[in-house]
């Protein structure tokens, strides 16, 4: 049993798994900076400086008016979130558009490759028939 895990963990397709998961997370740190630190400032920017994080409806509990998501929760109100929704609804459509873009760029290198790789495998064209007989009636008159 021992032999048959480690012939399983050594196969080709779960240490490309591995590898995509650990990639995934890295790429996901670096959309998520692209998306809170960059584009998120720009899009508060065009809805005049709005940010919906803090908007929310308070079911039960008593909260200040202007009080934060985080202190209503943490003061134990029981709280509808609809402005975090609706920022991570953003957050997903622009993560959504940027990855779009990123597998575009990579499907067109990687048709360019194939395109490449398909033009030096071909190889010249041989003869025609035409140039054959001609070849085999100059060959017959010598």
């Amino acid at each position: 049993m021992l032999q048959e895990f480690k012939d399983f963990i050594a196969k080709g397709n779960v240490m490309d798994m591995a590898v995509g998961i650990i990639i995934g997370a890295a790429f996901t740190a670096i959309v998520k900076s692209l998306v809170d630190d960059l584009i998120n400032p720009i899009v508060g920017l065009f809805m005049g400086g709005t940010d919906f994080t803090n908007k929310y409806i308070i079911l039960a509990g008593e909260v200040a008016a202007g009080t934060s998501l985080a202190d209503a929760r943490e003061a134990g109100a029981n709280v509808f979130a609809y402005g975090s929704f609706i920022m991570a609804i953003i957050n997903f459509l622009i993560i959504a558009f940027v990855v779009f873009m990123l597998v575009k760029r990579v499907n067109a290198i990687k048709e360019a490759a194939a395109k490449e790789e398909e033009a030096a495998e071909e190889e010249p064209a041989g003869p025609t028939d035409t140039e054959l007989l001609q070849g085999i009636l100059d060959a017959v008159k010598k």
